[in-house]
């Protein structure tokens, strides 16, 4: 295993949560390398979601099969429009679908990868939290 060495600066103290020689494993960095741009685009997934009331209104298509925009609005203290317009942008992102009956919208999750996303991220909350 190459491992190269980083000149190191003596003047700066070192924090205890990272290296106290800094190196990088060359082989481990050029295996890696190539592939870490395959995550690129997904990070616009995360910011949809980071948004506190996008991810109750996905968390709640998880728990009802689809929910009118009016149902929505109401469940996150919002008017239609709002509602509408988080709704809008999960449909553009890829995370949720609709369908019009007559004057209603209803929106369900786009697919089980979005149920998965949303129930490992709340299982993973919850863990932290019993720590």
């Amino acid at each position: 295993m190459k491992v190269s060495r980083v000149a190191e600066n003596s003047k700066r103290k070192q924090a205890d949560d990272t290296c106290e020689t800094p190196c990088f494993n060359e082989d481990v960095v050029e295996r890696v390398q190539p592939k870490i741009n395959e995550v690129a685009g997904v990070e616009l997934l995360f910011k949809a979601l980071s948004d506190a009331t996008r991810l109750k209104i996905v968390y709640a298509l998880t728990l009802k099969k689809e929910l009118c925009v009016c149902d929505v609005a109401q469940l996150i203290g919002s008017t239609t429009a709002t509602a509408s317009h988080h709704l809008r942008l999960l449909r553009n992102m890829g995370l949720a679908k609709y369908r019009k009956e007559g004057k209603l919208v209803y929106y369900s999750v786009k697919d089980d990868h979005v149920h998965q996303l949303v129930s490992i991220a709340l299982e993973h909350s919850r863990e932290d939290g019993e720590r």
